[in-house]
């Protein structure tokens, strides 16, 4: 599987379990794969595309923030978002 699918497929599942929705109460969680590791420029993680300063913000983002952030990094996988 490649990255760009595991992160598409992360989204997919978190999508379909309502975390995305606007009026979900649920925490909405981590775009991490566990696939942690710096794309050759250092500009994104290669498992989940955050960028260093995007990973470092997560635990203390709000909700709008991390709904930001997963549009962020869907933009630099390529994959939709929301799917």
């Amino acid at each position: 599987m490649s990255a760009t699918e595991g992160i598409a497929a992360r989204a997919r599942l978190l999508g379909e379990a309502g975390y995305f929705d606007a009026n979900s109460d649920e925490v909405i969680p981590s775009p991490c794969i566990s696939v942690c590791r710096m794309s050759e420029d250092r500009s994104h993680c290669e498992g989940c595309f955050r960028t260093i300063p995007e990973i470092r913000a997560w635990a203390q983002a709000d909700s709008a923030e991390r709904l930001a952030i997963w549009a962020r990094l869907a933009q630099r996988a390529g994959i939709a978002f929301p799917p």
